[in-house]
């Protein structure tokens, strides 16, 4: 397991919990916005990592203040031994919850079996066939789907997410998306804003954002078909 890094406490990244947020290194995906540039990649390459024991110390100095702990990354689920790590953070106390892309459903399939993750929030970049034009040069849409498939049907609290950015997410994305996980329990719209990205030629000095009317329009479209839809 390559912590990459440790954001002590947030009160936005689970939701109603006040939690820390864990980082793990490496990304089998390759988003031109990614706002964690340092962490995508092979793992190995992290040139700073944070000890394992020395995060489970953190967490057992942190019983009674923290309500959760949020693993994100760089995608978590590339770890074998992320059940392992989830197992720990429980025996101590803490709810957690995984943030992924959604690439490993049978990892997924784990975490649920096991009962060791209490909420999943899974990323939708673009629509799953259209991956392949900046999100990822190798990936199959069909596990894409069976994790939607697989968290819906869970009954385990979860969220899908997409960062709405130009060109990747338009309008019709945005409904294409909704139709897919029609009937969900909650879409989470998420504005693009300026920081170190991972690949910021990609936008060839063009502006990926959405205005907040705009960011308005999309959740609008996305409203009929689940059961709530917000911007985060």
């Amino acid at each position: 397991m390559i912590v990459g890094g440790l954001q002590k406490h947030s009160f936005i990244d689970y939701p109603g919990r006040i939690s820390c947020v864990l980082f793990l290194a490496g990304c089998n995906f390759d988003c031109p916005y990614c706002h964690n540039p340092q962490l995508a990649g092979r793992p190995e390459a992290r040139p700073e990592t944070i000890a394992a024991e020395e995060v489970f110390a953190f967490l057992g100095q942190r019983r009674g203040w923290l309500e959760g702990v949020v693993i994100s990354g760089g995608e978590p689920t590339l770890h074998p031994d992320l059940p392992d790590l989830c197992r720990r953070i429980k025996d101590l106390g803490y709810p957690v919850k995984l943030d992924t892309n959604g690439s490993r459903p049978q990892m997924l399939r784990t975490l649920l079996r096991e009962g060791l993750v209490d909420y999943f929030a899974m990323d939708i970049k673009t629509e799953p066939e259209r991956y392949s034009e900046g999100v990822a040069r190798q990936c199959d849409s069909a596990t894409l789907l069976a994790s939607l498939r697989i968290l819906m049907d869970a009954g385990v609290p979860y969220e899908f997410r997409t960062t709405c950015v130009r060109p990747l997410v338009t309008p019709a994305t945005i409904e294409h998306i909704a139709r897919l996980i029609a009937g969900s329990r909650l879409y989470v719209l998420q504005p693009f804003r300026e920081s170190r990205i991972l690949h910021p030629e990609y936008f060839q000095g063009a502006d990926p954002s959405y205005s907040a009317m705009e960011m308005d329009s999309l959740r609008r479209i996305a409203e009929p078909w689940v059961c709530a839809c917000t911007v985060r």
